[in-house]
C-alpha cells in the first residue's frame, strides 16, 4: 500500500498551487481521504477530508480557499489551494483511514503518504 503526495513548491501570498495523491494497492473508493499539514516546530493539523461517500469537510483555516476533489476512478485525491498566505506553509500530507466516518484526527488514518513541502513567501 502506498499513497503518493506530490505538487508541492514555492509560490507568492496570494497564489494556487495542486497536490495530488496517488494511491497503489489501496481501493480509495473505500475509504476516507483527507489531508492534513505541519508547519514547522508545530502538530500535525487537519486541513480537509472527503469521504468514501464523497461527502466534503474543511477546517476553518482553509475554508473557502481550498477545495477537496476526488478522480472519478477513485484512484488519486487533489487539493486545490488558492488565495495561499504565509501561514498556509507546512509540509502536506495525505492519508486514508477505514473508519465510516469522517475524522479531523490523525491517530485514526491507517496510511499516509511521505509528504509534500509547500512554502508561501510574503
Amino acid at each position: 500500500v502506498q499513497l503518493q503526495a506530490s505538487g508541492g513548491g514555492l509560490v507568492q501570498a496570494g497564489g494556487s498551487l495542486r497536490l495530488s495523491c496517488a494511491a497503489s494497492g489501496l481501493p480509495l473508493r473505500n475509504y476516507n481521504m483527507a489531508w492534513f499539514r505541519q508547519a514547522p516546530g508545530k502538530g500535525r493539523e487537519y486541513a480537509a477530508a472527503i469521504s468514501w461517500r464523497d461527502s466534503i469537510y474543511y477546517s476553518d483555516s482553509v475554508k473557502g480557499r481550498f477545495t477537496i476533489s476526488r478522480d472519478s476512478a477513485k484512484t488519486t485525491i487533489y487539493l486545490q489551494m488558492n488565495s495561499l498566505k504565509p501561514e498556509d506553509t507546512a509540509v502536506y500530507y495525505c492519508a486514508a483511514s477505514g473508519l465510516r466516518y469522517v475524522s479531523s484526527r490523525s491517530d485514526d488514518y491507517d496510511y499516509w503518504g511521505q509528504g509534500t513541502l509547500v512554502t508561501v513567501s510574503s
